[in-house]
């Protein structure tokens, strides 16, 4: 008897898993709020390590980032992930502003394998640096990385505590129908605050915190439960047991960043451009190969610990 066997999974369209309620229970809350504490960066934050590098070419480099990732379809976390390893990297560790693209390089790669089930292959980030780096420069600076950050690479991000917060808060008739657009805008903002050296101060519960409140007030939440944007932030602070004050600050920050992206960061970024043009050209993206379905190198991360030479 012959049977024909039909594959009808879309290559494009990655299968992934269900949300587990499990994972939303209030232990696994607690938990997060305890681990965060050891992936923010001590106050004040600053760059004083470096010596060439600025907040001004972070922010390039960062924006150079979350084009790759948003063009090579990560998930958000990956983005925000690689932006906390490069921030910690640049608080112990001086470079040179040619090698601030290599560094963001080996970081994404870094996060896309701990947050995708395909990560992004060292071919296609070395092709989206226009080949400026090579894969043994990707490889040496992936344990560089390693090594100054201890191997300590789970590191808890905002988009952690997004679902937490929102299964927490009271729920309209209609809050079905924005609950997707609530958390589709928080994880933006969430996105655009990793690109600013700012918010590399704050704890990643009150980076979602704000991007919470910032995504809820846009949508109407306020008007349809009755409440106030007081009453919003008393009832997360009380989720995550933080200082209003501070969600407060965070919200502030968040409100300048975004009238300031409408336009007048533009000519700032333009003359900034100009000094940084070595690290890297923002306007200058490159697109990805067309060869799609070619096979890819395997990972560059080492598997046995011998392989590891500092």
């Amino acid at each position: 008897m012959n049977m024909d066997l039909y594959c009808c999974e879309i290559a494009e369209n990655e299968n992934k898993a269900y949300d587990d309620p499990t994972l939303l229970q209030d232990r696994v809350l607690k938990n997060l709020l305890k681990t965060e504490d050891r992936y923010v960066l001590p106050y004040p934050a600053s760059l004083s390590v470096q010596k060439e590098v600025t907040a001004e070419m972070r922010k390039i480099v960062a924006e150079w980032m979350m084009e790759v990732c948003e063009e090579q379809k990560c998930q958000a976390e990956v983005f925000s992930l690689a932006m906390n390893y490069m921030d910690r990297f640049l608080m112990c560790c001086s470079i040179l502003k040619t090698q601030l693209q290599l560094l963001g390089t080996a970081c994404m790669l870094l996060a896309s394998k701990l947050r995708e089930s395909r990560p992004l292959s060292g071919e296609i980030l070395v092709y989206y640096t226009d080949h400026s780096v090579t894969k043994q420069q990707l490889w040496s600076w992936e344990l560089l990385v390693l090594s100054k950050l201890k191997w300590d690479v789970a590191a808890v991000t905002p988009h952690d505590f997004l679902k937490h917060l929102l299964n927490r808060l009271p729920k309209e008739d209609s809050w079905n129908i924005s609950y997707e657009i609530v958390l589709s805008h928080a994880k933006t903002l969430i996105t655009l605050c990793a690109r600013e050296f700012v918010f590399s101060r704050y704890h990643p519960s009150i980076i979602a915190c704000a991007c919470l409140t910032s995504s809820l007030c846009g949508v109407g939440w306020v008007c349809k439960t009755g409440g106030t944007v007081e009453d919003l932030l008393h009832r997360l602070t009380e989720i995550t047991n933080i200082e209003k004050d501070y969600v407060e600050q965070c919200l502030v920050h968040i409100e300048k960043m975004i009238r300031d992206s409408t336009g007048s960061d533009q000519e700032a970024n333009s003359s900034t451009a100009s000094q940084c043009e070595s690290t890297v050209r923002p306007g200058e993206f490159t697109p990805p190969p067309q060869e799609k379905g070619q096979e890819h190198e395997a990972a560059l991360t080492p598997i046995d610990v011998h392989d590891v030479h500092f």
